[in-house]
């Protein structure tokens, strides 16, 4: 019994030695359902290895002669019994003996551990003893570097919206009705049409919805991360999973039957629906042939955003060519990856660039699935498969900042607070190299502040307290590997823009997970955080110069490097 014990005890610290007990906090539920998990199978294993040692124990008394209290054999036994008993002592410690010796080698373990020793304190509270610029140094440094005169925004969006809205007719002329998509008007989103663009040349975010041509139709199923079962589709109530993407399932004619009464009743073969039957008579792949030549044909009922970019691109072509002798600048791709990120060139060498994105709207409502993400949108979600769309907010986000500009102290100072950390974000990365950091990221800790602090708290003399405030919360949030997305979740927020109940109701979408997964990618960012906050005041100084230095900038930024912290 004594001994049933000690195994036992060494059989646990074996189990805690080989899947250690971790504490997090409880908002990171995707991280507790995989230790969950990994308990439950270290759970079974433990019970099989009991199951297992009982077996054998059972084996040995019924293969030894006569029984446990007879005379003369109990000698016999007792030695047989101390000698299994010492022998499943020795496996036990053995076991145990492996364990550690396989934690001690693990070269993951050792890396973790060294990268956490070597980053403790590459950022903790840097974003409180910074030495920040008083409030009018900044404001001449944004004046300088930053601003963009509203006449230039002005002309910039007039010269895109004028030639996507003649792109988008000649396309719709030169398409073919019967098979291919039908494009609807283009819409702004991004920093542009939120008035905090700082990359220079300026850029235009457009998306244009699409839908298929009749009497097909579109619907748009949102994916979620389950708790250990994987994808699936997320229905209505309570969402338990992160949302990931979404499929656009391709609604043949007949197929949906709520759409209408002849798909819920039998009406004979005499009658006909006078709204669409005739439609579905003469769509009819056997009737009409052309079904292979849909766009969606070789990965029916799914749309696959590959299909969708190379479309886009070649319907696109088509639709300059017809035009192109209207305008006196060239048009041209300038990312072949992405369905239309185009760049138009004057002859003076001047060039402006915007991107017009294919999209699926999401029942009748403002959420909208693209192919790639816009320049500002959400990163790290595009999936490898090819039917998987990642969604976005951008159209509710943008209303948002509009509705917050109302509100807020005239000339207030929020925007110039996101400006100003992208700007020193982006030089930084220039020097040091890209992070995991983002533009979106940016924007979505501003957001999130703006609803935290006080209205009066925005006014254009509190610049240095709120961008002191916006590095605290993304240092913070860096810290904590968790930033959640300002929409998805987040059931206090907007409550008269109409969005639909599914993303209300998620659990919040952490757009840090990358930084969870991949330890390498969280370090960097890590690093560019920590440098950015300590050479903010040396970029900003340098920059409101007359003739910034790059080649000063970096010498400095090396020097400070060299330094001993």
């Amino acid at each position: 019994m004594a001994f049933g014990i000690v195994a036992m005890c060494l059989l646990m610290a074996a189990t805690v030695i080989d899947r250690p007990f971790t504490f997090r906090p409880a908002s990171w539920s995707v991280e507790q359902d995989l230790e969950q998990e990994r308990l439950s199978r270290m759970k079974e294993r433990e019970e099989q290895l009991q199951a297992e040692m009982q077996r054998l124990e059972k084996e040995l008394v019924e293969s030894v002669p006569g029984g446990l209290g007879s005379g003369s054999g109990g000698e016999p036994e007792m030695e047989e019994e101390h000698s299994w008993n010492l022998w499943s002592a020795l496996s036990v410690i053995a076991f145990l003996l492996l364990e550690i010796w396989r934690q001690d080698a693990d070269p993951r373990s050792l890396q973790e551990l060294s990268d956490e020793d070597e980053d403790s304190g590459a950022i903790g509270d840097l974003s409180r003893s910074v030495a920040l610029p008083d409030h009018q140094t900044l404001v001449h440094f944004y004046d300088k570097c930053i601003r963009v005169p509203g006449n230039e925004l002005s002309r910039t969006k007039e010269l895109v919206e004028g030639c996507a809205d003649d792109l988008l007719e000649a396309l719709r002329s030169v398409c073919n009705r019967d098979l291919d998509m039908e494009v609807e008007e283009c819409i702004g989103i991004g920093s542009l049409y939120e008035n905090w663009r700082v990359k220079k040349p300026l850029v235009c975010d457009l998306i244009v919805p699409f839908t298929p041509p009749e009497p097909y139709c579109f619907r748009a199923d949102v994916l979620c991360l389950g708790t250990g079962l994987g994808l699936g589709v997320c229905s209505g109530g309570k969402v338990t999973g992160e949302l990931s993407f979404g499929r656009i399932r391709v609604i043949s004619p007949g197929e949906d039957a709520s759409a209408c009464l002849c798909g819920r009743t039998h009406l004979g073969e005499d009658m006909l629906c006078l709204v669409h039957g005739e439609q579905i008579m003469q769509s009819k792949p056997d009737s009409s042939g052309q079904k292979d030549e849909l766009l969606w044909s070789a990965t029916a009922p799914y749309l696959a955003k590959g299909q969708v970019i190379r479309w886009f691109q070649k319907a696109l072509t088509k639709a300059w060519a017809k035009i192109a002798h209207k305008y006196d600048f060239d048009l041209s791709f300038q990312d072949l990856e992405r369905p239309g990120a185009l760049r138009i060139r004057f002859r003076s060498g001047k060039t402006v660039h915007f991107n017009i994105s294919p999209v699926v709207e999401f029942e009748n409502s403002d959420v909208y699935f693209m192919p790639l993400l816009a320049s500002d949108a959400q990163p790290g979600t595009v999936q490898s498969n090819n039917i998987s769309w990642p969604f976005t907010f951008a159209v509710y986000e943008k209303r948002f900042l509009k509705l917050m500009a109302k509100k807020l102290p005239e000339s207030s100072c929020h925007l110039m607070c996101l400006q100003v950390v992208s700007f020193l974000h982006e030089k930084q990365c220039n020097l040091t190299g890209a992070s995991g950091l983002t533009h979106y990221h940016l924007k979505t800790a501003l957001l999130h502040l703006l609803l935290s602090q006080p209205l009066g708290a925005w006014h254009h003399s509190c610049l240095q307290n709120r961008l002191r405030d916006l590095l605290r919360f993304l240092e913070k949030a860096l810290l904590e590997k968790r930033l959640n997305h300002f929409i998805v979740g987040n059931t206090s927020t907007l409550p008269s823009f109409n969005i639909p109940d599914i993303f209300r109701s998620a659990e919040p979408l952490n757009l840090f997970r990358a930084f969870v997964t991949r330890r390498a990618l969280y370090q960097r960012a890590r690093r560019t955080m920590a440098e950015m906050l300590r050479n903010a005041v040396v970029l900003i100084r340098e920059y409101s110069l007359e003739s910034p230095s790059q080649d000063g900038i970096r010498a400095r930024h090396k020097a400070a490097a060299t330094e001993p912290s």
